[in-house]
C-alpha cells in the first residue's frame, strides 16, 4: 500500500506545480506508533514550488495539506513538509 500511497502524494501534489519535490516513506521507524498501528503511514517531503512565494510556513503547508486532501484522514497519519521557493531551495 506504501508505494501506491506515495503515487497518489505525488500525483496530488501535481496541482502545485513543484519544480522539484522528494517523498520518503518513514512509516519503519514509526511502527508501533499509534497511527502506524491504525495503518496510517509516516511520510516526509521537501517541495520546492513558484507558489510558496511570499507565503508563510503555515499559509506553504495550508497548501500541501489541501493538495493531499483526505489521503491525510487513512492512508497518510503524519506528514512532516518542507515547502521551499526555488530561491530558498
Amino acid at each position: 500500500m506504501s508505494g501506491d500511497t506515495l503515487t497518489q502524494i505525488r500525483q496530488r501534489l501535481d496541482s502545485l506545480a513543484p519544480l522539484h519535490l522528494e517523498l520518503t516513506d518513514e512509516s519503519h521507524l514509526h511502527a508501533g506508533h499509534a497511527g502506524a498501528r491504525d495503518g496510517g503511514g509516516h511520510y516526509r517531503l521537501t517541495i520546492v514550488a513558484e507558489i510558496f512565494r511570499g507565503r508563510n510556513t503555515l499559509a506553504r503547508h495550508r497548501l500541501v495539506y489541501d493538495a493531499v486532501g483526505n489521503l491525510m484522514q487513512g492512508p497518510v497519519h503524519a506528514l512532516a513538509i518542507r515547502a521551499l521557493t526555488p530561491e530558498e531551495a
